[in-house]
């Protein structure tokens, strides 16, 4: 586990901020007692300050998010889904509103982050929950880990980009078949359908979410932020656009020290130390 960074969170804090000597900051949804609903206003707003902070911080290289407790996330509160709630307002031009000031702030802010983002899923991600997991970059899971995009069994569609993300990780055929049925997949399940990339005992989730994470942050903190950047405008770009920008963005990374010193290093038959230079 890593070493809280300077401005210690208190322990009530929606996401609590951990990161290490290593650059590697480790996120935790801090409501157990609700398996860790991320559709109320001030998990929202904390996430999207929490993801802010991230992407600002020179020392950071790599996250990791889970959840406290024994669930990933529980998805939408559904005493916020009552009429008159922090999701649904009983007015559809108000409840349209609460959503795109609302959930639909975090698929934007992780859209925009440049930290790569491991999710590491332990118990339950539903509906939201498995969703948010899709906005992160990578995913491995627990043994007990389980996944569902419940929406329509709530009657609902999926408010908060998941019929956008889940296709993406997942392909279209397997995507369509959790959001029509809503059914819930396990993490034997998940893996076989890429959903995730490694599946651990329980115990070991967090210390395989960590190894993980060192094998990024071993490489040079500018090329992972734009490699990063460039996976995802390839989901939504053409092959001239994306052409243009890896174009801009490897002359910047030609320029940098941490480029000049992994060809010193390989040539010199020596490890290479990165500064982020």
């Amino acid at each position: 586990m890593g070493q809280t960074a300077k401005g210690e969170d208190s322990v009530s804090d929606p996401v609590l901020y951990e990161r290490d000597e290593q650059g590697i900051v480790l996120l935790t949804l801090n409501r157990p007692e609700l398996r860790n609903p991320i559709t109320d206003k001030d998990m929202i707003a904390a996430l999207v300050a929490t993801l802010e902070r991230l992407d600002g911080d020179p020392l950071a290289r790599v996250a990791i998010l889970t959840g406290a407790g024994k669930g990933f996330s529980s998805g939408g509160n559904l005493h916020q889904m009552k009429p008159g709630g922090d999701i649904n307002a009983g007015v559809p031009v108000i409840t349209r509103k609460q959503y795109k000031q609302g959930v639909q702030r975090l698929p934007l802010a992780f859209a925009a982050l440049e930290v790569p983002v491991i999710a590491a899923v332990n118990g339950a991600a539903v509906g939201a929950g498995c969703d948010l997991t899709c906005m992160c970059d990578l995913r491995i899971a627990g043994e007990s880990a389980k996944f569902a995009e419940s929406f329509v069994k709530l009657g609902l569609i999926a408010g908060d980009g998941g019929s956008w993300l889940l296709p993406r990780v997942i392909g279209w055929s397997k995507a369509a078949e959790m959001a029509l049925t809503g059914d819930m997949i396990d993490a034997r399940e998940a893996l076989a359908c890429g959903l995730v990339s490694q599946v651990v005992p329980d115990a070991e989730l967090i210390d395989a979410a960590y190894a993980l994470a060192r094998r990024i942050a071993a490489n040079p903190p500018h090329a992972v932020r734009m490699t990063k950047r460039l996976l995802w405008e390839g989901r939504r770009s053409d092959l001239g656009t994306l052409l243009d920008m890896a174009a801009a963005m490897q002359a910047l990374a030609h320029s940098t020290g941490d480029h000049a010193e992994a060809v010193d290093a390989f040539l010199e038959k020596r490890e290479a130390k990165f500064t982020g230079d």
